[in-house]
């Protein structure tokens, strides 16, 4: 007779969504065994080892899925652009609001002005609707800043943030971002500043786990982004690029080429894009919210994406100016609606694959055996259903770490 193992806990009475290489890989009755908040066997409750449970939880019928993992955020900011939304709905345009302080300069002028206790107190308001809809990874990016002492600050909340929630906060450094209006006149000043001042420090001090930059007509070229990456190499952080979301510059191939975690937006990218991102395992972020709320047409190439098996990723985007959005499973819907991707493309979007933008794949985003114990239940018949219902909070048990929240 096997001796049984005592464990922390066992969680019984759901199907499990596994999302196993990215599907459903559904296990009907099954279980997950629980120990110092790492699952250590997953799979159909009857054939589960014997167990000494410490702690047994039964659910009532329902499926249980990884945890959620929200892998491209701008939550930490000071201010809000709910007037600047209000005054475009009323035609003021983008050029008139610019001209009164408004667009990303206000959103920098107040984040500035935010202390850090500032900072972390407003993003936890904000982090907390998404951990209350099954979140239990959430990457935040800085960039709000946009001089050293702000980008610095910012960062430093997003770690505190980590330590106060029962979340993984993933945080990434995106100085650049915009150039700052100090360097108007002179952006490779802001450049040389964020390679030589901004991201030796964030090494230094442990205070990112990436290095992000945006990739457009309006912000950094390709050649200034190649500089921001090379200090990244050199200092041994990786990478991700905001790229192709309002023109093609060749952003996600220069991505691809540093072997970047993630391009995220891509709406512009081309066939040459999406065969470089499948050729170097760069995931495309897909980001609903922006598309949105800016009213785009040009939809992200999913088709491509999947011919070239390159890994798609959905995430809020969450941030004051074109993606005030506090829910990912809206994200869900709105990838299949406005994007055309399947239900179960979506979930993995928002599990394994969300996982490997942020270098995480193995050890979050599915369940399996020596992954993070990150789960949640939800009282639905099928996985779909968490695409399929607009809006409201859907009744959930969140599993952090083996801890039910």
């Amino acid at each position: 007779m096997t001796e049984s193992r005592q464990i922390d806990s066992l969680w019984l009475g759901a199907d499990l969504v596994t999302m196993r290489d990215g599907r459903y890989h559904i296990i009907s009755d099954g279980a997950l065994a629980v120990e110092a908040g790492e699952l250590i066997w997953v799979g159909p409750r009857a054939e589960m080892p014997a167990f000494r449970p410490r702690h047994q939880h039964r659910f009532d019928g329902g499926i249980l899925t990884p945890g959620l993992i929200d892998c491209h955020t701008h939550l930490v900011f000071g201010g809000d652009r709910s007037a600047e939304f209000e005054q475009r709905l009323n035609g003021v345009s983008y050029a008139d609001i610019a001209a009164q302080g408004g667009g990303i300069l206000s959103t920098v002028h107040a984040t500035r002005e935010a202390s850090e206790e500032q900072l972390v107190a407003s993003a936890r308001w904000r982090l907390q609707r998404l951990l209350a809809e099954g979140v239990t990874t959430v990457e935040i990016k800085s960039g709000y800043g946009l001089d050293e002492s702000s980008e610095l600050r910012m960062l430093s909340a997003i770690r505190r943030l980590g330590e106060s929630v029962p979340a993984d906060v993933v945080a990434t450094c995106l100085a650049a971002h915009a150039f700052p209006p100090e360097f108007k006149q002179h952006p490779d000043g802001w450049v040389d500043l964020v390679c030589e001042r901004i991201l030796p420090q964030v090494k230094a001090n442990g205070l990112a786990d990436a290095v992000d930059a945006f990739c457009e007509h309006l912000a950094f070229s390709p050649a200034q982004v190649a500089r921001v990456f090379d200090k990244a190499a050199e200092l041994g952080l990786p990478v991700k690029l905001h790229a192709e979301q309002l023109s093609s510059l060749g952003g996600a191939r220069l991505a691809a080429s540093y072997g970047a975690l993630s391009a995220d937006h891509l709406e512009y990218a081309t066939e040459e894009d999406a065969r470089a991102m499948g050729e170097r395992g760069t995931v495309a972020v897909l980001l609903p919210g922006a598309f949105y709320l800016l009213r785009e047409t040009q939809r992200p190439p999913v088709a491509l994406f999947r011919q070239h098996k390159v890994p798609m990723a959905l995430a809020s985007d969450a941030n004051p100016g074109t993606s005030p959005a506090l829910s990912l499973r809206l994200m869900l819907n709105m990838g299949c609606t406005l994007f055309g991707m399947t239900p179960e493309e979506a979930l993995a979007g928002v599990t394994l694959w969300g996982a490997k933008a942020l270098g995480l794949q193995h050890t979050h985003g599915s369940l399996e055996a020596g992954k993070v114990a990150n789960f949640v239940h939800w009282p639905l018949a099928r996985p779909a259903e968490l695409a399929y219902w607009l809006g409201g909070e859907l009744p959930c048990t969140v599993i952090y770490r083996g801890e039910a929240q």
